[in-house]
């Protein structure tokens, strides 16, 4: 089975870039199948990751950035894949 784990969270203004580079620097501690970063209008940052594992697998995740960095808690999701 493949999970995709989405980590979304809100850069103070302006600070989106900042955000983005923390979040690529940071290691999983586990080596995902693919993992992806994506930008957003109003400094949000978004990084998806899947796993070749059971939905209910404990997997490392991103934690949160200093809170001086974002606006509001970091959002997390998890799904797994239904195929195509």
């Amino acid at each position: 089975m493949t999970v995709a784990l989405m980590w979304e969270a809100r850069a103070v203004p302006g600070r989106g870039g900042e955000l983005l580079a923390w979040a690529r620097a940071r290691s999983l501690g586990g080596t995902p199948l693919r993992r992806e970063h994506f930008r957003a209008p109003q400094d949000r940052v978004l990084v998806v990751t899947w796993w070749d594992a059971p939905y209910d697998a404990e997997l490392p995740e991103l934690p949160d950035p200093e809170a001086d960095l974002v606006t509001r808690p970091v959002h997390r999701w998890r799904f797994e894949s239904v195929g195509e």
